[in-house]
């Protein structure tokens, strides 16, 4: 940045950017004004001061500042579309392609570091095939091939197009223009024996309302004798059910329905893109016919203007017929007006127009007002400020224009801007806002971009009021994000991720090593919000080891057991419990071991109870067998008490009579005889075998 120059004359100022053994120019002496911002294209930049004063040298003073260089943008593929996550080292680029084309290159380029970044490798571009198979279509395109100009013989080519079972297939014939030598032929069916919808050669026009197969396939054949670039066609197919009228479609427009099944008595309401009117049908068709329903009338065409009156606060003009190419002999006028103490701000984004024609811009409301650009062939963009309220663009293209063939078109946005000596306001962007430095736009004022939640801010945030009353750098835009940051790896697990950008809808999968568990969700998946950044389903899981989850065995219910005894339980894992018998489980049968921290079982240990039946009924077998004993006791009983009572009358009776008689024999006289003799001592024991020395005389009572 320039803070201060006072050169004298004759000295010589310049600050050069170095690329490799180059130098580029990027200010000198005489284009040096303070505040002025200079930004260098590589990581290295040159500053030369020359004088050939001896007494009075001239002074500067320059600050500079290092800032992240990044790639530029990646040019979008022609029928494409490029998405850019980050311009910086290591940023990515996805690139795809319009419905109908196919991707030739990369799909994804990255943003390689280098004294100038650059990307990876060229740009894809989007071509169109000649010929292709479509299973269970639901919406598409079938489009001319893409033509090389080097081709010779012929092309041929068949696309077979094949809806889900039950439903029907409708043609658009958005563009079909063919030469002399080509022939295309649309068959109701799978095969080129099939109903023929429409034969180039045998129809008298184009059928732009449509055609509709009869089942849910249709082929389309085309064949080129000799192809040629002037061959073009763009037709649109989509399947739909029966019963229903197809969607309808309207390029470089909307519309707005009363049903979005498209059922009978449908309405449908179109209304097309700035710079673009409604043209070949009308605003409002309705879907009719009970028995097999049609669409009242053709969707109508949103053609870009040749021309007209603008009073708008801004807009937009298209060369005409865009984003088709336009045709010979086109003569448009385009006059703007705004506010009376306003001017206007015209920015051409894109140019490409034959040597032939002519482009003119005039400061003023006529033909004859100054000339503020006049371009013809191929130009970069261009920004161009009016004097006044009133600006004048005119078009002019070569009626024999087939010389220098045809261009591409032209793009321009016009924006009413304040008339002071200062930069023009810059719009706000869409999901995102804006600050300023100073409150008026001076030289050196600085606007600072912000994206809201959920956006990425594509371009330079910061743009600074030049010395020319230019901007920097073109007002960035806000990009909605449409991926998820890294979740991240999970420590002893592996991880499946099914696209490696983390687009809303990639799925992370992760699965755990042997020997640990999962923790939380193994599928991660990526979604969109309509607030704030994608986000992922759910957090990260986290694998722990089995043995720091597991449940402990709970132990045994008293009276019971378990099958399939373990010492620990991994979460999930159930274990069953048993009584032995005559023992009821009160509790739950099963219990699951639960993931957390810790695990612990679904339920308590169950206890096993006196099954009450069981026990009821021990209780009546012991009282019968109890009653029973005491029957038999009480029977004994009575037979035992007169047995004893006998018993005792006759022992009593035998012990009486014994005493009796001994007694009676030795003290007592009987009423009969003895019929012993009475004996001695001496004499009966007078035998030697018994004699012991000495005579005893014993008394026995009985």
């Amino acid at each position: 940045q320039v803070k201060s120059v006072n050169l004298s004359d004759g000295e010589v100022l310049s600050i050069r950017g170095v690329d490799g053994d180059a130098l580029v120019v990027l200010a000198n002496q005489t284009l040096l004004v303070e505040g002025q911002v200079i930004r260098s294209p590589t990581n290295t930049i040159s500053v030369y001061f020359r004088t050939f004063q001896d007494d009075v040298v001239g002074t500067f003073q320059l600050h500079y500042q290092v800032f992240m260089l990044s790639c530029n943008f990646p040019r979008r593929p022609d029928f494409g579309e490029v998405t850019v996550m980050d311009l910086h080292s290591g940023g990515i680029a996805h690139f795809h392609c319009h419905l109908g084309y196919e991707l030739q290159g990369p799909r994804m380029l990255t943003c390689i570091n280098a004294s100038r970044p650059h990307w990876s490798s060229p740009e894809p571009i989007c071509s169109a095939p000649c010929g292709g198979t479509v299973h269970n279509a639901t919406i598409g395109r079938v489009l001319s091939p893409s033509y090389s100009g080097n081709q010779s013989g012929s092309m041929y080519c068949v696309w077979a197009i094949g809806a889900p079972p039950g439903q029907k297939l409708h043609l658009h014939f958005e563009k079909l223009l063919l030469t002399e030598k080509d022939r295309m032929v649309v068959y109701s069916g799978d095969n080129n024996r099939s109903a023929v919808l429409y034969d180039s050669l045998r129809a008298d026009s184009v059928p732009f309302e449509g055609v509709i197969s009869d089942g849910s396939s249709i082929r389309i054949d085309f064949l080129a004798e000799e192809p040629a670039a002037a061959t073009a066609f763009n037709i649109r197919f989509e399947a739909f059910e029966r019963g229903h009228c197809y969607e309808p479609y309207i390029q470089n427009g909307n519309f707005t329905t009363s049903d979005p099944t498209y059922n009978l008595g449908t309405t449908v309401e179109f209304t097309c893109d700035p710079g673009h009117s409604l043209e070949q049908g009308p605003a409002v068709i309705e879907c009719i016919n009970m028995r097999d329903p049609y669409w009242n009338d053709t969707e109508p065409l949103c053609r870009a203007t040749c021309g007209g009156e603008l009073t708008a606060v801004a807009g937009v003009i298209l060369s005409p017929n865009w984003p088709e190419p336009y045709t010979e002999g086109e003569d448009c006028i385009w006059r703007i007006h705004v506010g009376e103490e306003k001017r206007l701000f015209l920015d051409i984004q894109l140019l490409n127009i034959t040597n032939s024609d002519i482009l003119t811009i005039y400061d003023g409301d006529e033909l004859s007002s100054r000339i503020l650009g006049q371009y013809v062939g191929s130009s970069g963009p261009q920004k161009l400020y009016s004097s006044s309220p009133d600006l004048t663009i005119q078009f002019h293209s070569d009626p024999a224009g087939l010389i220098f063939g045809k261009g591409q078109g032209f793009i321009m946005n016009y924006i009413e801007v304040s008339r002071n000596d200062s930069c023009s306001d810059l719009p706000e962007i869409q999901n995102g806002w804006k600050t300023t430095s100073h409150t008026e736009l001076v030289r050196g004022a600085k606007i600072t971009y912000q994206c809201d939640p959920g956006y990425d801010i594509v371009g330079s945030d910061t743009l600074t009021c030049q010395w020319d009353l230019s901007w920097s750098s073109d007002p960035p835009f806000c990009e909605k994000i449409m991926y998820c940051t890294d979740p991240g790896e999970v420590e002893h697990s592996t991880r499946l991720i099914s696209d490696p950008v983390l687009l809303v809808g990639t799925t992370i999968q992760y699965t755990c090593n042997p020997g640990f568990v999962l923790e939380g969700s193994s599928l991660l998946t990526c979604y969109s919000r309509e607030t704030g950044t994608p986000i992922w389903t759910s957090r990260l899981p986290h694998c722990v080891s089995e043995e720091s989850l597991a449940c402990d065995n709970p132990g045994l219910p008293e009276n019971g057991y378990q099958i399939l005894y373990k010492r620990l339980y991994l979460p999930g894992e159930s274990l069953t419990f048993m009584c032995y018998e005559g023992f009821e489980l009160m509790g739950e049968v099963t219990i699951k071991c639960i993931l957390g921290q810790p695990s612990h079982w679904s339920g308590p240990l169950p206890i096993c109870k006196v099954n009450q039946d069981s026990f009821e009924h021990a209780l009546e077998v012991a009282e019968a067998a109890a009653e029973t004993s005491l029957e038999g006791g009480n029977m004994a009983l009575a037979i035992f008490i007169p047995v004893l009572i006998i018993s005792l009358l006759l022992g009593g009776a035998y012990i009486y009579l014994t005493r009796c008689r001994y007694y009676s024999s030795l003290r007592l006289p009987l009423m009969y005889s003895h019929p012993y003799s009475q004996i001695t001592v001496e004499t009966e024991f007078d035998n030697p075998i018994y004699e012991t020395g000495e005579t005893r005389e014993y008394e026995v009572s009985i």
